[in-house]
């Protein structure tokens, strides 16, 4: 930047022999040199431009997607909290709206400014060379255009700030609609949903258009201002050249610094709309990473070390952050290696245990232990590593049957992985799928059916081979051949570990060797299934509810 700002200047400085020296003193020599010396220079200019934009394109490229990795790492670390309480949508525009904007910031308007402040100053020496005078008008003239300049910045990043959080929620919105396109049909509601969402687009077209005339005020300002300063120029520096106080050659050498000038000074004027878009796009995006999640790992926590994996909750309450209360004094034990099921009317706090055990939340009060250690005192990495988690909702990744099944064990060799998939039951249809292990599944696995969708979550969990494993409602959404399926594969998956059963439909947990009943975040009652029914409480009460309403459904 250096060398292509010098080399600019260079070639307005030497217009002085160029008229005095050559064209009025008929210097032969000079005829010869100047001709040479402009080549080198234009051929230094040409070379410096060029290096300077290769560097500073790849300087700028590599903060933004260093600052993207961060980002996304950064999310990927907060607690379930986080996400339930913000759009997906929101945070996908602030990976690519907001950081695209960032990147045109870094890329064009920074290293553009340095650029183009180089040479405006190199230029500048050149007609303080040539007539300090008139080069003191121009700095005159020059912080006058500071003021509107700076103004017109301040209000391009307040509308860029409104515009990125339009397109946030423009971006959520199409998230919702896009995934929901089913229930869209099925309601009829393609017209209701393009009507919303057009008037997303007409708020951020609006807003966008805004910043398009902020930005373009500053070209035809700086038009005007140029007008003004060359006037006065033709007017004081004539009147220098007809009285002889200068020469033609230098006054033609200042002219041709100050037309040099104006390109980086009006460039200067234009990136600074760029670069306020990007400053507000980079506030909103380091307000995220300055967001703290509030699951934190403690300065001393330990690998988790599992002997038998029992788990206990010892008088644990917990509130969610909107305040609604999960949990108040329950106390639970789930010994080792035994299978314990958790049942309760909707609201009773049962996913809410589940969610505890690995920490995507942290209780408010008392202590959430596995085999004595509480997890707050475990690594959260170790701790993560000893539980597997298979939920109603089969969260399946747009990649390979193989790839998903491995998510769980990224280092399992092919063995282990059809291994795991024969144990789920989900062999024999993976081999009938068109690419078998290598067949592409699809957004959420769309091209598999409900069941074959869980048995590659409860495949997955196989071959990470947790010795606690979490089962929240995992067959409540199958039909009762799946259902069937998915419960003999659950049944191998359940074989010498320690399993927390999350059910509605009591049929499932029968053969629990424990069953705790919970009821607005208390413990209601517990026992076996016999023991339960016996007891005519909570239990037998939701248990007779469901028989009558099966009964009635056949």
């Amino acid at each position: 930047m250096v060398l292509a700002a010098g080399a600019t200047a260079a070639l307005a400085y030497l217009m002085e022999p160029v008229l005095d020296e050559i064209f009025l003193e008929k210097d032969r020599t000079l005829l010869i040199v100047v001709p040479v010396a402009v080549i080198g220079i234009t051929l230094i200019r040409g070379v410096a431009t060029y290096g300077q934009a290769v560097l500073m394109a790849f300087v700028g490229q590599r903060v933004i997607a260093d600052l993207q990795s961060r980002v996304f790492a950064h999310i990927l670390r907060f607690d379930l909290a986080f996400f339930q309480d913000t759009a997906s949508g929101r945070l996908v525009s602030r990976l690519t709206n907001d950081v695209n904007m960032m990147r045109n910031a870094v890329s064009n308007a920074l290293t553009g400014m340095v650029k183009d402040s180089l040479t405006l100053l190199f230029l500048v020496g050149v007609m303080f060379e040539k007539d300090w005078k008139l080069a003191l008008i121009a700095c005159v003239v020059f912080p006058i255009a500071i003021y509107p300049i700076a103004k017109l910045g301040r209000r391009m990043r307040k509308v860029s700030t409104s515009a990125l959080n339009e397109l946030g929620l423009f971006t959520a919105r199409l998230n919702e609609a896009f995934q929901g396109a089913r229930h869209v049909k099925a309601y009829n509601r393609e017209d209701f949903e393009a009507e919303r969402t057009d008037r997303l687009i007409e708020s951020v077209f609006r807003l966008i258009f805004k910043s398009h005339r902020v930005r373009a005020v500053a070209s035809p300002l700086m038009e005007t201002l140029g007008g003004i300063f060359v006037a006065v120029l033709i007017l004081y520096g004539g009147w220098q050249v007809i009285e002889g106080a200068l020469t033609p050659g230098a006054f033609f050498a200042f002219v041709t610094a100050m037309l040099l000038a104006y390109r980086p000074l009006k460039a200067l004027a234009n990136l600074n709309a760029s670069l306020q878009e990007g400053l507000a796009a980079s506030q909103r995006v380091f307000d995220l990473l300055d967001t703290e999640p509030r699951i934190a790992e403690a300065p001393d926590a330990r690998p988790l070390r599992v002997a038998g994996g029992a788990v206990a909750l010892e008088n644990v309450r917990f509130t969610y952050p909107n305040g609604v209360p999960a949990l108040h004094d329950l106390s639970l034990d789930i010994p080792a290696g035994e299978t314990v099921a958790l049942v309760g009317p909707s609201g009773a706090g049962k996913s809410t245990v589940l969610n505890l055990i690995p920490r995507f939340y942290d209780v408010d009060e008392g202590a959430v232990r596995i085999d004595g250690l509480d997890v707050r005192a475990a690594t959260i990495e170790s701790l993560r590593d000893a539980v597997a988690l298979v939920s109603q909702e089969a969260v399946l990744f747009d990649d390979t049957v193989r790839a998903n099944i491995a998510y769980g064990r990224l280092d399992a060799s092919e063995q282990d992985i059809q291994a795991a998939a024969r144990a789920a039951g989900a062999d024999s249809f993976i081999r009938e799928l068109p690419n078998g292990y290598d067949t592409m599944i699809g957004e959420h696995g769309v091209k598999l059916s409900g069941g074959q969708r869980q048995r590659l979550s409860i495949a997955r969990a196989m071959l990470k081979d947790a010795p606690i494993l979490l089962l929240d409602e995992a067959t409540s959404a199958l039909d009762a051949e799946s259902e069937r399926q998915v419960q003999e594969a659950l049944r191998r998956l359940m074989r010498g570990r320690t399993t927390l059963v999350i059910a509605h439909r009591l049929s499932t947990v029968q053969d629990a060797n424990l069953i705790y009943v919970l009821e607005d975040g208390r413990l209601a009652e517990s026992g076996t299934h016999r023991s339960l029914l016996a007891a005519g409480g909570v239990y037998a009460r939701l248990h007779a509810m469901q028989f009558a309403t099966d009964m009635a459904a056949e």
